[in-house]
């Protein structure tokens, strides 16, 4: 399969390399970046050098058209709006690393983003991009969302017991501890390492946006509405999420039945 990546000059987007040059089914066909146009991939991703001699490129519709199947968009929440729709309507296949596309209502964007979505109507036609629980309309979909980075731990960890009502769903807690990588590749006073290290600190504690992509898919796998209270805190590691979530039992379990739960949602 040929892949194009638009915005690979971040953290995510050359991670997102890195698996894609090693993956034996990729072929990775264009790199477009705002600011490196004609730099060499791995003058700015150090971690390439030896594995590919790929430059980065302008955006350019056509040409991605013309060069590949699949599109992965790694550019800043609110600027893959855009990009995303323009390579919708030329039909091509995309999965979008923002978070632009994985609410499905739009009202929700002005909730937890403090902005309208333009383009409601494919809301809808986005997948949320977690294989593990919709693996099969990831293989036909044409636009899969990729989830946040806190939102996928806290959902892969509580859909099994959601699914199977274990447990109170009125009164669910996530408490989130994440490295620096998480805020990007961009210099803030809030990631700088001289100031961050040594610090533990609560951020959002009481609106995280990635509120909302947790309570969309575990309202649609327990088919009513539900609402968690989530906690983020920035900790001392560059790398890695550790998510607790604490949540009450309707009735007993024992230990097994726990293991045999998460084994049968995970196993393969």
């Amino acid at each position: 399969m040929k892949v194009g990546v638009i915005g690979a000059s971040g953290f995510v987007g050359g991670e997102m390399l890195r698996l894609l040059i090693s993956h034996p089914k990729v072929e990775i066909s264009m790199v477009t970046s705002r600011q490196y146009v004609g730099e060499y991939v791995s003058r700015i991703q150090p971690s390439l050098k030896g594995f590919t001699d790929i430059t980065f490129s302008e955006l350019d519709y056509d040409k991605l058209s013309d060069k590949c199947d699949l599109v992965f968009t790694a550019v800043p929440h609110g600027t893959a709006t855009e990009i995303v729709k323009a390579l919708y309507d030329r039909g091509m296949k995309i999965i979008d690393l923002s978070a632009d596309y994985r609410l499905h209502n739009a009202p929700d964007y002005d909730k937890w983003y403090g902005w309208q979505h333009p383009y409601p109507e494919l809301l809808s036609k986005s997948v949320f991009g977690i294989p593990e629980i919709h693996r099969e309309q990831i293989k036909n979909a044409q636009l899969v969302s990729c989830p946040g980075c806190m939102a996928v731990t806290s959902i892969l960890a509580l859909y099994p017991l959601v699914k199977k009502n274990l447990i109170d769903t009125e009164h669910i807690v996530v408490d989130s501890k994440i490295g620096s990588s998480g805020a990007g590749a961009g210099s803030l006073a809030s990631t700088h390492h001289a100031l961050r290290s040594g610090v533990i600190r609560p951020y959002k504690p009481a609106k995280h946006r990635h509120t909302g992509e947790i309570e969309q898919e575990l309202t649609e796998v327990a088919g009513k509405k539900i609402h968690v209270s989530m906690s983020p805190h920035a900790v001392d590691i560059v790398r890695g999420i550790l998510c607790t979530n604490h949540t009450f039992l309707i009735n007993p379990v024992n230990e097994m039945d726990i293991w045999k739960l998460y084994r049968e949602q995970y196993g393969n």
